[in-house]
């Protein structure tokens, strides 16, 4: 029984063109007691019918040889981006099959009826491909691939099951980060993903070297041109081993979703990427999260395995239903920073009142660091300021709307006055406004 089980069952599959033939077969058996000559002619195409199925299913089934092939994809997953997933399939048969795949991609996608088909010569090896977008940390499992084989007039289909579980983990944005890493190291040492305009020479000294043609003149080393009677020049590099801090908010408000992403996973693909660009410009970097009370912390540091530790930090950050207790965040910077250091402050500040209970904690860590706030701008709100109103409901929406900008506005602005750097952005624009922000900071000197 377990070998007709195996043989009829599990392994074929009748398509819809074993029903249509068996169908028109049924229909010449009806109109043959209407005319007799058709039930003769009933009988041969069903004789011809049953011929076929058995022809097929014999070369389908022993033929040693089937289908082979494997699924590629991006490991680890990058959260927030489209990950391109690869199938590769080899007939194997000595004759040419018609393939119907179905793959099987993690519950979390949401996928459904995942269906290729392609005829293959024998020998002939066919790629497919389509993207995933996963929008949560975690790990995502991908299930075996089935593929359905038939050859002739294809009334019977041989199931192919290609073993290809794997079970792979999504992380904070790593397509993200590279392409950052790109635009901003692509460019002239002076430029950032927007041209920043240095301010001074707040830079070390590094060496003494020949005048080219381009070099400042304000920089020429009038002792050393004597001594060597050729011009020479002082070079500069930027400041290195600065201490950059990135504090993540954990609290309730960053649960707000965006795009099918949370702000809180707006803010950890940020910190990577940021994070990275930090790394690469020779400066420490550090990571802090809290909400209700303090949790990861990682010191920070430029060492070659620094970012890989604020990557799996960050892959197990998760949101806390509870207000941020900001008193806590103070003595947790000022126990475990040591040192004047950047600190980029990912939060969501939403109202004047909320500003208010949070300020003075704010300024407290703003004199013994250079404090940076990034919070958010609610672009669907920003969306509803623009619309034109068509009844008492539209206008009450808007002035609603209006009323929420202007409170973002006046906490930007408050913010500014009491000496704490700002960055008001959409979650969209959050890594490249940080990004520019520390750069510009870079430039100016602050830190």
């Amino acid at each position: 029984m377990k070998f007709l089980y195996r043989i009829f069952i599990k392994n074929f599959f009748l398509p819809y063109e074993f029903f249509i033939a068996l169908l028109g077969v049924a229909v010449l058996f009806v109109l043959g007691f209407v005319w007799s000559g058709l039930f003769l002619i009933a009988q041969a195409a069903l004789g011809l019918f049953l011929a076929l199925v058995l022809l097929e299913f014999v070369i389908l089934q022993f033929n040693k040889q089937a289908i082979q092939g494997g699924r590629i994809v991006f490991n680890p997953l990058s959260v927030g981006d489209d990950n391109k997933v690869k199938i590769h399939i080899t007939n194997k048969f000595n004759f040419t099959v018609r393939t119907v795949l179905f793959d099987n991609p993690p519950k979390q996608l949401q996928l459904r009826n995942l269906k290729f088909s392609v005829v293959l010569t024998s020998g002939q090896s066919h790629q497919f491909e389509y993207m995933i977008h996963p929008t949560d940390r975690g790990e995502y499992e991908f299930k075996n691939i089935y593929v359905y084989c038939s050859t002739l007039t294809h009334l019977v289909q041989r199931k192919v099951e290609i073993e290809a579980e794997q079970v792979v983990p999504a992380y904070p944005s790593i397509i993200q980060m590279k392409q950052y890493e790109l635009k901003v190291f692509a460019q002239t040492a002076n430029t950032g993903i927007k041209k920043i305009r240095r301010l001074g020479h707040n830079n070390e000294f590094e060496q003494i070297k020949n005048y080219v043609q381009g070099d400042d003149i304000r920089t020429v080393n009038w002792k050393a041109t004597s001594r060597r009677n050729e011009l020479m020049v002082n070079q500069y590099q930027d400041e290195r081993e600065q201490q950059v801090f990135t504090v993540i908010d954990k609290s309730r408000a960053m649960r707000m979703p965006f795009n099918d992403l949370t702000l809180l996973d707006y803010a950890i693909n940020s910190t990577l990427a940021f994070s990275n660009i930090c790394i690469r410009k020779g400066d420490k970097v550090g990571l802090m999260t809290f909400s209700d009370k303090l949790g990861a912390k990682l010191a920070a540091d430029r060492s070659k395995h620094q970012l890989s530790k604020i990557m799996e930090l960050l892959y197990s950050q998760k949101t806390r239903f509870l207000e941020a207790n900001y008193e806590l965040l103070y003595h947790g910077i000022r126990n475990h920073i040591k040192g004047r250091s950047l600190i980029m402050l990912y939060t969501n500040i939403e109202s004047d009142y909320a500003l208010k209970r949070v300020l003075p904690m704010l300024k407290r860590i703003n004199q013994k660091h250079v404090l940076c706030v990034i919070f958010f701008e609610n672009t669907e709100v920003q969306n509803t300021t623009e619309m034109q109103p068509k009844n008492v409901k539209d206008i009450y929406l808007k002035t609603f709307a209006e009323k929420y900008t202007m409170d973002n506005k006046r906490v930007a602005l408050e913010l500014r006055k009491n000496g704490i750097q700002t960055v008001l952005t959409t979650p969209e624009n959050l890594t490249i406004d940080s990004i520019n922000k520390y750069l510009e900071l870079k430039a100016r000197g602050v830190i």
